[in-house]
């Protein structure tokens, strides 16, 4: 370690440390920013003077003394810095002054921090680990062995602790600050301590207000990391995305401008060792932000509403402070809500953009991904922070597609002008065919369990002609792409009565396959009304082709399940497994759907379950038809209300019809 650029995790001690230039450094940097210095306090204009915020250096004599007033050697760095300079003025914004040899001493738990802290961190986890208590009983006794070494400070503490040793001899250092209580933040070494604080100077520099009196905080160290910064955009746009985190994750502790924008870009997109550390950048001038921050903000909104959020709770969505601004982003969260707004970037991009979302919009979200992903190299940034489409993950059709696998890609791709190899390919998501909705965790992924459904496919028909072939009502019409958990605000937002005699689905659109269409409702409430279901198959098949109807129930100790199949309005063949009994089986069942051959015969819920996803393996097999997994359990599809699945009441029936207030 030779110098200031480098990052506090790394320095340990296990390097040489060039303490004089690292301090000379830091000294003129601190004095070059100084305002009227006539405000400053007496030994502060000395320092300012000698452009020098250290003392003396300490000889051999002053730290044997000082190692046998306290009867320890000194932790290496801290000794080497001794040698350059007796103690430390201006330690961040907090540590006034630093212990040089003669005030460096024992805390002795000076405050009673021993037995707060000691309690906090001996609270095991697994009451029956014993080791966990002791262990946080000896990190509590850290005040009273730590070595204090701040002399002047805004209520901070600087510990050396002894007890926590490196391989190379150094001690932790730590720093808890009473104004802000929290565990004591931790470094590897002393070194590691004061490169930390001087990255806490630059970033208190670079923050300062304008208009403050101080001169501009342009100096080696900033045009530096303003460089790395540099560097990093372009390793970004050509898809290292690893390297470019690194690069912002050390510019960033020096708070250099455009890294938050960036890091939150990686970040979002999974990429690098960013993680959660990526903080989501306030839209800087908003209500007039730049293009780049305006497309995040889609992004802020998609997000906003995947927790459940209202207008009236997005601070962005607020015309009494943003004024027209605030409409806007009241207007463009209600769009997305509605499944009405779409990202829409100019150029190329832009038209590959609009083919990737008819594509999904329609169920084939891994045609989406091939369009998008072959037009990659011809995105083109809106600024000089912009490293990456973030509009694709704020457009509520298109957001879905990019799964983790997608986005890492998305980042591995050269874009934006630059050049590189490209990455490989994120695998497909949809696994085909159609018996997947019968499997444990097919609906609910990551949930090893079964969901109910039922499903149309019609061949012939174009999914935005089936609201004309099932449809409610003469006028049904497709709804914008809705998640699914939307679907009965938009279609029932003033629902009061509920029939029992009424069993009216909300059917999910796409295509099934070639030729093929689909409409799909998951998790449905009501049980399969065996003596009073009417297949819709044959309605759909009333257009010449062929039909297929599928309602199952995997949820239920005793799964049930139907399959009816029409031509030109005519049943061909149907059949119910229910109760462990097949009953109304019709028409000529083809052999691969027989019951028996299928297993419907045999005991046990995860027996009939296999023996659904056999039927349905057959209709795919049999059709060529498929539904798309990805859009059916986190897309967003077209939908509409159809004519109920059950037939209304006949003479002597009776029913009952519930209305709310």
């Amino acid at each position: 370690m030779t110098g200031p650029e480098t990052s506090g995790a790394e320095t340990s001690g296990a390097e040489p440390f060039d303490w004089r230039r690292f301090l000379t450094r830091w000294s003129e940097e601190w004095a070059d920013a100084q305002g009227d210095v006539a405000e400053l306090s007496p030994d502060d204009a000395a320092a300012w003077e000698s452009r020098w915020l250290g003392f003396a250096p300490a000889d051999e004599a002053d730290i044997a003394a000082m190692e046998a007033r306290l009867g320890r050697e000194m932790p290496p760095s801290y000794r080497e810095f001794l040698r350059v300079s007796d103690g430390w003025r201006h330690a961040g914004g907090f540590v006034w002054k630093l212990a040089g040899t003669r005030e460096a001493h024992w805390h002795e738990d000076a405050m009673g921090l021993g037995e707060e802290f000691g309690d906090l961190w001996g609270r095991p986890v697994n009451v029956e680990v014993e080791e966990e208590a002791d262990e946080g009983a000896a990190r509590g006794g850290l005040w009273a062995r730590g070595l204090q070494l701040d002399v002047a400070s805004d209520a901070t503490s600087v510990l050396l602790d002894p007890a926590d040793v490196g391989p190379d001899g150094e001690w932790a250092a730590r720093v808890w600050a009473s104004w802000a209580p929290a565990d004591p933040q931790g470094y590897p070494s002393f070194a590691a301590f004061m490169v930390a604080k001087y990255q806490e100077f630059h970033c208190l520099q670079a923050g300062r207000a304008e208009g403050e009196g101080a001169p501009a905080f342009v100096n080696e160290t900033t045009r530096a990391q303003d460089a790395a910064v540099a560097r990093a955009r372009a390793a970004a746009l050509r898809g290292e995305h690893g390297e470019a985190a690194r690069l912002l994750l050390t510019a960033r502790e020096y708070g250099r401008p455009h890294v938050t924008e960036m890091l939150y870009q990686v970040g979002r997109l999974g990429g690098g060792p960013v993680g959660r550390e990526a903080r989501q950048p306030e839209p800087a001038g908003f209500p007039a932000p730049s293009p780049f921050l305006a497309e995040l903000l889609t992004v802020y909104a998609v997000d906003f509403l995947n927790v459940g959020g209202y207008k009236d709770d997005w601070r962005y969505a607020d015309p009494y402070h943003h004024g027209a601004a605030g409409r806007r982003a009241a207007d463009l969260l209600r769009r997305m809500r509605e499944g009405t707004y779409g990202y829409r970037p100019s150029g190329p991009f832009g038209e590959a953009v609009d083919a990737a979302r008819e594509s999904a919009r329609w169920g084939d979200t891994d045609a989406a991904w091939r369009i998008l992903r072959a037009a990659l190299p011809a995105w083109k940034p809106l600024d000089p922070d912009h490293i990456a489409p973030m509009g694709l993950l704020g457009d509520p059709v298109l957001a879905p597609v990019l799964t983790a696998g997608r986005r890492l890609e998305l980042l591995a791709t050269p874009r934006g002008g630059e050049s590189g190899p490209a990455p490989s390919p994120a695998r497909d998501q949809d696994p085909g065919g159609l018996s997947w909705v019968a499997r444990l965790g097919g609906l609910r992924p990551g949930q090893a369990s079964c969901g109910d459904y039922r499903l149309v496919l019609v061949e012939g028909v174009a999914p935005d002609e089936l609201p004309a072939l099932l449809g409610s009502s003469p006028d049904a019409a497709l709804s914008p792409p809705l998640r699914s958990v939307d679907l009965r605000h938009y279609h029932r937002p003033d629902q009061r009565g509920f029939s029992g005699y009424d069993d009216k689905a909300l059917l999910r659109v796409g295509r099934a396959g070639a030729g093929w269409s689909f409409g799909f409702e998951a998790d449905l409430s009501p049980a399969f009304p065996a003596e009073r279901f009417v297949s819709l198959a044959q309605d759909a098949s009333a257009r010449g082709g062929l039909a297929v109807v599928a309602w199952g129930q995997g949820r239920r100790d005793d799964p049930v399940f139907h399959l009816s199949v029409a031509r030109d309005g005519d049943l061909l063949y149907a059949f119910t497994a229910r109760g462990g009994v097949v009953e109304d089986v019709r028409g000529d069942l083809p052999a691969e759907l027989a019951p028996a051959a299928l297993g419907f015969g045999v005991r046990g819920a995860a027996a009939k379950r296999a023996a659904a996803g056999r039927a349905l393996d057959v209709i795919a097999d049999r059709y060529g038809v498929g539904l798309p997994r990805l859009a059916v359990t986190e897309g967003r599809l077209h939908s509409f209300e159809s004519r109920s699945w059950i037939r209304p009441p006949g003479p002597g029936e009776a029913y009952a019809t519930l209305g709310f207030a």
